[in-house]
């Protein structure tokens, strides 16, 4: 057998070797408990569905997911640690556009690509952002904070606890060609209290955590950044009634590190696939205001460089300098 013979030979048995290992590692897994991280705080949307997520697909894996909080750099802690997890199945990332689309326009250094270092497993979900102002602010309609905005430049604040509450409050002020003072905070909870506590007076929250507050009165939703009124707050106007293409959708993902074998990959997606067909479990996510987008692997791939490219678009028309 001459030299190159035998290198391909030696070749073709690494490459079956690894296959096997591959399948084995599939065959078993997961054999232990599996850390979900989550970019944003407790109580945030992510955070709320990741959990109700998380609670079916360890049944359907058999193994304990166990959510790990890591808020804060607009997700961009949470990214890192995920992307230099060890590729093996068991640090898995849940997260939403902001990390994986819009951060690359936002921050000067991310310090991850949400491109090269991620393994797409399956989208989840859409949701718009509520625009939401406190209950003493003399304002009923997006008219009337637009009229009052314009009365008193810079007076009025906004809260941003995310890229999806940040982007369409800049595209707003851009649009109604008013002055509002930004006030960025690490989670979307976070930001929403101090709107019901009068120190800020307005933001864009996620519907999941929106609309608990709408309806206990402690928050007047005055618009909504889908193109349609949404099925859980039929009564609240699209923006984009007021302002014509106004429309931005958040969504939600689930990723592995790059380089997670491939049969692990394909075992998450089967498992999520049936997760997010679980009637139990579309009723409670749809009950929040989310609308069900399951995709396989290759579609969220290909889905997160078109939203790479749109939301860079959005924030360049927006205005928002990247820091």
């Amino acid at each position: 057998m001459t030299k190159s013979i035998r290198m391909g030979a030696y070749a073709l048995a690494s490459l079956a070797a690894l296959g096997a290992a591959g399948a084995m590692a599939a065959d078993s897994y997961p054999h232990r408990p599996v850390t979900v991280l989550v970019p944003f705080g407790p109580g945030s949307g992510v955070d709320t569905t990741a959990r109700i997520v998380g609670e079916a697909l360890s049944r359907e894996l058999g193994q304990p997911l166990v959510i790990e909080n890591r808020a804060g750099a607009q997700g961009a802690i949470a990214a890192q640690a995920a992307a230099r997890a060890a590729a093996d199945g068991y640090t898995l990332f849940f997260t939403t556009q902001t990390t994986q689309a819009a951060n690359p326009a936002l921050m000067k250094t991310p310090g991850y690509d949400p491109v090269k270092d991620f393994a797409p497993v399956g989208r989840v979900a859409y949701t718009p952002a509520l625009l939401v102002a406190n209950p003493a602010l003399p304002v009923r309609t997006l008219a009337d904070l637009v009229k009052l905005a314009k009365a008193q430049p810079g007076k009025l604040s906004y809260a941003s606890g995310s890229a999806g509450t940040l982007v369409p409050g800049a595209m707003l002020t851009t649009a109604a060609g008013i002055q509002m003072l930004h006030v960025p905070y690490k989670s979307i909870p976070l930001g929403l209290n101090d709107v019901m506590a009068g120190h800020v007076s307005v933001m864009f929250t996620d519907i999941v955590t929106g609309t608990q507050q709408v309806k206990a009165g402690k928050v007047r939703a005055l618009g909504i950044s889908s193109a349609r009124p949404w099925p859980l707050l039929p009564e609240v106007p699209p923006i984009a009634e007021q302002y014509p293409g106004f429309e931005l959708l958040a969504w939600y993902a689930l990723y592995a590190p790059a380089g997670t074998p491939a049969p692990v990959i394909e075992r998450l997606s089967r498992a999520l696939e049936k997760t997010t067909r679980d009637p139990a479990v579309r009723e409670r996510l749809v009950g929040l205001g989310l609308e069900m987008s399951y995709s396989t692997p290759a579609e969220l791939a290909a889905f997160g460089r078109s939203e790479l490219d749109k939301w860079s678009r959005v924030i360049q028309a927006a205005g928002i300098e990247k820091e």
